[in-house]
């Protein structure tokens, strides 16, 4: 008998919407901190050293736990409830939590002991500078068990998510930026090295967020009681799917990873200047991108196991338009003001104007990516929900491939006068992410999955026009740069303000002049 609780139709919109808002308070508290990171610390050897050090696990995370993990047990996890016994649903999450678990504890405990060893490959530009390397490391091994927590929170989450519980795991990322502000807070004021205080936050970290959804398991009486069990036919299952989608979903992190490497060559701050912009491209991409493919695998699963063809494809189309409805206005608002926000969030006491301004060439060029970013966060669930791993994992390759040749051509010139610096890494990183997009999408249409409502046609160009629109505006109202670095935050924060709800204003007035209705963006899985 399979588990028929709360089968009952769930608003895909209503569902994304959640999951942006707790989303939301997550990465406003990810600035909050951030912003404490930029001021307290400023920009130097030291904070490039911390970025490599939390990177490595966080981008580990990110392709075995979010990526290719979520990618590839959600699937098999709605085919059991759909198929099975709640007792026989039991004893997959017992299997798959034990096996996972141990693999992330002995992978934990190799990087440890080599923890030289994988700065020396992720950073290696600090080899030659014993105290940088040195603090790299060490470093390293105090964030590194991160991985291991956060991939068990990860777990709970895609369990959770499964059963439409979205709220607490879009929730649960508030605990690490309330840990790393409380860091920075503690470390610059009782230590003489804070960045050392700020690496035991990120542990304590995935220490608070693992056993925060604890409880929200047991209430779905889910409570993982891991058994490390090879053998169990879902776990073969679940391993099968995820070996492949490592490469598949987790492009971008393997790209922005190169970045790091890369950037370990350049000059003084690279690292920093890449970090910065990269969090403000993250900030739509993780309120709206990911909030919306979270709500859509599960659907997508769904339809896929009770055979609803015609339900998927409206469903895939649906999570694409809606996340090009924020991609388009997000992209433009961010290239035209990339300097007045990172001045208004960053530049303060250690934050110099030359950082503004070069991590606003690095944001500029991400992004010109955005929108790719986002559509890959969509289209790739139209693969995994339907267990087909092996093609994203060949179109994920040639986007890697891609990416690196684009650095190399990027960043070391024939001619000095063509480098483009830690600018050229995001933009090949960009670049990457649109030929990922572009294949996934012709795959699916030549698969005959990507079928594009009638009463959708036409949509996407008028959001374009209006964000032409959008742009004028802003461009129109923008003071000068040499304004906002003479003024405080107050006078800062006020204009951003302003810009900001008059591009929303005209934005939304312009998709309500052309048609578009809230109706228009709802879907029922």
């Amino acid at each position: 008998m399979s588990d028929n609780s709360d089968n009952k139709p769930v608003g895909l919109l209503r569902s994304g919407a959640m999951v942006s808002l707790m989303t939301m308070v997550s990465r406003v508290l990810g600035l909050a901190r951030d912003i404490l990171f930029a001021s307290l610390l400023g920009v130097s050897a030291v904070t490039d050293a911390f970025f490599v050090a939390f990177r490595i696990p966080n981008f580990l995370r990110r392709l075995f736990a979010e990526g290719a993990f979520s990618q590839a047990f959600v699937p098999v996890l709605s085919e059991y409830r759909t198929k099975y016994s709640v007792a026989e649903v039991q004893m997959l999450v017992n299997a798959v939590s034990g096996t996972l678990g141990l693999v992330l504890l002995l992978l934990t405990t190799i990087a440890v002991l080599g923890a030289p060893a994988i700065t020396a490959v992720f950073a290696p530009g600090f080899v030659g500078d014993d105290e940088l390397f040195g603090l790299t490391s060490q470093m390293l091994r105090i964030t590194f068990p991160y991985l291991l927590l956060i991939s068990l929170t990860a777990f709970a989450s895609a369990v959770l998510n499964s059963y439409g519980r979205f709220a607490v795991p879009a929730f649960t990322p508030v605990w690490l930026n309330v840990c790393l502000m409380l860091g920075v807070f503690l470390g610059v004021r009782y230590s003489d090295q804070p960045v050392i205080v700020v690496s035991w936050a990120v542990l304590l970290a995935g220490v608070v967020q693992l056993v925060f959804q604890m409880p929200f398991l047991a209430r779905i009486r889910l409570l993982p009681r891991p058994k490390a069990d090879w053998k169990h036919p879902g776990v073969k299952q679940v391993m099968t799917l995820m070996l492949p989608a490592m490469f598949g979903v987790s492009v971008s992190q393997i790209n922005l990873l190169l970045d790091t490497m890369l950037a370990s060559f350049l000059p003084t701050g690279s690292i920093s200047w890449l970090y910065y912009s990269d969090r403000l491209t993250e900030l739509p991409l993780g309120v709206f991108g990911i909030a919306v493919a979270t709500v859509v695998l599960p659907s997508l699963s769904r339809n896929h196991a009770s055979q609803s063809s015609q339900v998927f494809s409206h469903t895939l189309a649906w999570g694409v338009r809606t996340v090009m409805a924020i991609a388009l206005p997000a992209t433009m608002a961010l290239f035209l003001l990339a300097e007045p926000i990172i001045a208004t969030l960053f530049q303060y006491h250690k934050t110099t104007p030359h950082d503004v301004q070069m991590a606003g060439w690095s944001l500029r060029a991400y992004t010109l990516g955005l929108s790719a970013f986002m559509l890959v966060k969509v289209l790739a669930p139209g693969f995994y929900a339907r267990q087909d791993t092996r093609t994203p994992v060949g179109i994920g390759i040639k986007a890697m491939v891609a990416n690196m040749v684009m650095n190399l051509l990027f960043v070391v010139p024939l001619h000095y006068s063509f480098q483009l610096g830690h600018m050229g890494l995001a933009l090949a990183t960009s670049a990457a992410a649109w030929l990922n997009a572009g294949l996934l999408w012709r795959t699916l249409r030549q698969q005959g999955v990507w079928v594009w409502p009638e009463n959708y046609r036409g949509s996407v160009l008028r959001m374009l026009l209006v964000t032409v629109l959008m742009g004028a505006v802003l461009v129109w109202m923008t003071p000068a740069m040499a304004d906002w670095f003479a003024w405080g935050w107050q006078e800062r924060v006020s204009h951003i303000l302003l810009l900001c709800g008059a591009g929303m204003l005209v934005y939304f007035a312009g998709l309500r002049l052309t048609g578009f209705r809230l109706s228009d963006f709802r879907h029922h899985a």
